[in-house]
């Protein structure tokens, strides 16, 4: 079996070219586990499914799961219990499961191939079964233009409670990617399919590089059969009792450090010496139970300009300990006001300097502030901020908040950027666990704040954030951020980006009429600028929607299932 970085070191040592393909499964593969099943588990803890719903859908893929009902049956008795519902509340309901359960189930492996891919121009598609409302989210995030899928056939704004044909599974995958490679002068015989599933055997036989990537038992012996190289990832998915257990003691540790620096502080009267023993000793205790191992580049600027503001982009609840192991001593912070109410640790951080802000509130957050223009002039202490405000979804830099910069000017004190690339590998956002990791920082030189006024702070923001673009390899188109960062921007982008290759004159007909084509897997064209579409309404029918939370009330649905297939 190859290890995951020969298999990256095979992707870099590839010819460049748009003419390669490298075309990706979605569930098993991208992602740990299966889209559908985060999706109907979401729908019950909605209570959006009555007991005869339950029972039908149970039987259904008890069905599939025996044999006795193939894929398309599958889909079909999915597609037609969401007969009447909107598409557009679908595809919101789709945003809300990325950000809920999908993000987080990214494997970081695959996401570097993608990046990996990508750098050597190479024409990347997701290849999946599975519909575009439960992928769209997540090619947009990993910047996949191509997305290639099965298809609910949709007219006037709403599911008719068919599917349309082909699906996107089994030989309907290498029709949807012989038209792929009509449509970009794709050479399949030198392009790249990766994929968890035997069920994707005929798309693996017809490219010219199979990549069986976290295989199931039938396909694991067929590719040792025929010497196809295999991967097999555990950053995500099944967690093992040993990072429990880590991840507690990890956690648990902050209260140790503290416990460890009372000698200190009773014997010497510095509460100071005390913070700064306990904030090291934490920082290189919980990265070492965590398996947290830090690649530092840079690491002479962490010392050459304090006191100072030292901003860095959040991804992770990983970020407080490698921030403790970097910075070390004379630090406070920022944190939400939630975490203060959090028994003993919010204490322990309060004691340490940091100070608990409402983001909600934008003045009594600067006002919650102002001792830390204390802490920094009298104490010379220096103030670490995460400009973005909370935690991203995915190592996508999000937009800049102004706070830090103020401080750094009325304190007149230099900003020092510390870019962490993937402490989302540790522990995603909404993730509990945290699980070994090599992660790369960053600390890029101090940043001179004393010629800068109020009046050009857009600028100087914007300056600083470019420079964590350029560390990170991203790009500042602002369509991008705002689609990654802005929920009604996603929102539009998805509505926006779902592109059906079946024909226009085709579109908004009965299911009868489209039946009579074949008609490829959808595709998408994942773009950088979006408007929302707007979906014409039948006259005189009330419209279904997808029903929400009752904490974000809306229409009631009528038709509540959610349909998936397996990627």
């Amino acid at each position: 079996m190859a290890d995951h970085d020969s298999h990256l070191q095979d992707v870099l040592n590839a010819p460049e070219g748009p003419h390669i393909g490298a075309l990706f499964d979605f569930d098993g593969t991208i992602i740990a586990g299966y889209s559908a099943t985060a999706l109907l588990w979401e729908k019950i803890k909605r209570r959006e499914m009555s007991a005869e719903e339950l029972v039908e859908t149970a039987n259904v893929m008890a069905q599939y799961s025996m044999g006795n009902m193939g894929f398309s049956g599958l889909m079909s008795s999915a597609s037609r219990l969401l007969k009447g519902v909107t598409e557009d509340s679908y595809f919101e309901f789709g945003e809300e499961l990325y950000e809920k359960h999908i993000a987080r189930k990214v494997y970081p492996e695959s996401r570097a191939l993608i990046d990996a891919h990508l750098a050597k121009g190479h024409t990347v598609a997701i290849v999946s079964s599975a519909t575009i409302y439960q992928i769209e989210p997540t090619a947009r995030d990993l910047n996949i233009e191509h997305v290639l899928c099965s298809q609910y056939e949709v007219e006037n704004g709403e599911f008719t409670g068919e599917i349309i044909r082909p699906l996107c599974f089994g030989e309907g995958k290498v029709l949807a990617a012989e038209k792929l490679a009509q449509e970009k002068n794709l050479d399949l015989s030198k392009s790249y399919f990766y994929s968890d599933s035997y069920d994707d055997i005929e798309l693996l036989e017809h490219v010219g590089k199979p990549r069986p990537l976290n295989p199931n038992s039938k396909l694991t012996a067929v590719a040792e059969e025929r010497g196809w190289p295999i991967q097999k990832f555990d950053s995500r998915g099944q967690v093992k009792p040993v990072d429990y257990v880590r991840t507690i003691y990890a956690t648990g540790s902050l209260i140790g450090s503290a416990v460890a620096s009372l000698p200190i502080w009773a014997l010497t009267g510095s509460q100071r010496e005390a913070m700064n023993f306990s904030t090291g000793l934490f920082g290189d205790f919980a990265t070492a139970l965590t398996g947290c191992e830090l690649e530092v580049h840079g690491e002479a600027n962490l010392w050459n300009a304090r006191p100072c503001i030292f901003v860095f982009n959040h991804q992770s609840k990983a970020d407080v300990m490698i921030l403790a192991k970097l910075i070390r001593k004379d630090m406070g912070g920022v944190g939400k006001k939630e975490i203060r109410d959090t028994p003993v640790i919010g204490k322990l951080m309060e004691l340490a300097g940091t100070v608990f802000i409402d983001r909600a509130n934008a003045k009594s957050a600067i006002k919650a502030m102002e001792p830390l223009i204390e802490a920094i002039e009298v104490d010379r202490k220096s103030i670490v901020i995460a400009p973005e405000g909370t935690r991203t979804l995915s190592p996508r830099l999000g937009p800049f908040k102004k706070g830090a910069f103020h401080m750094a000017m009325q304190a007149g004190v230099p900003i020092v950027p510390i870019v962490i690339h993937n402490a989302g590998d540790i522990a995603p956002k909404n993730e509990f666990v945290m699980r070994p990791a090599k992660v790369r920082v960053d600390v890029l030189p101090a940043v001179d704040t004393s010629e800068w006024s109020v009046k050009t702070i857009d600028q100087h923001v914007a300056e600083v954030r470019g420079m964590f673009l350029e560390a990170l390899g991203q790009d500042d188109e602002e369509a991008a951020l705002e689609a990654l960062t802005s929920k009604p921007a996603r929102k539009a982008a998805a509505r926006k980006t779902v592109k059906a290759t079946t024909p226009a004159k085709s579109r908004g007909k009965t299911a009868a009429s489209v039946k009579k084509k074949a008609v490829p897997a959808r595709k998408t064209t994942v773009r950088k600028k979006s408007t929302t579409r707007h979906a014409a309404a039948k006259p005189g029918a009330k419209r279904k929607t997808v029903k929400k939370p009752a904490k974000r009330r809306s229409p009631k649905a009528g038709a509540k299932k959610a349909g998936a297939g397996k990627a």
